[in-house]
């Protein structure tokens, strides 16, 4: 089965005010099985544009990262951030066909 991804870009407007909304993201993303691959880190946008700060979390399957996204817990921390960033998440079935 696929696993499923939240593909986060954000631009941080006010880092103390954003502090709580990431703090509280670890225990929300664990009870749906969710872990970060990447999660800010040096980048370079060679096409397009790119926001300050990138995150990847992986879950087992699609159907927990959108149960994660739609959560009571998430949505309320979505409020936190909010007045504190601007971001595009992206919540996205992983590929589990033949690679090259």
């Amino acid at each position: 089965m696929a696993k499923g991804y939240w593909i986060g870009r954000v631009d941080v407007h006010d880092d103390e005010g954003y502090k709580p909304y990431a703090a509280a993201n670890p225990a929300i993303f664990r009870k749906y099985g969710g872990r970060f691959l990447v999660r800010g880190g040096t980048f370079e946008c060679p096409e397009g544009q790119a926001r300050s700060r990138n995150v990847v979390i992986e879950f087992p399957d699609y159907a927990s990262a959108l149960a994660c996204y739609n959560s009571p817990e998430y949505q309320a921390n979505i409020k936190v951030r909010q007045p504190h960033a601007t971001g595009d998440i992206v919540v996205i079935e992983g590929y589990d066909g033949p690679q090259p």
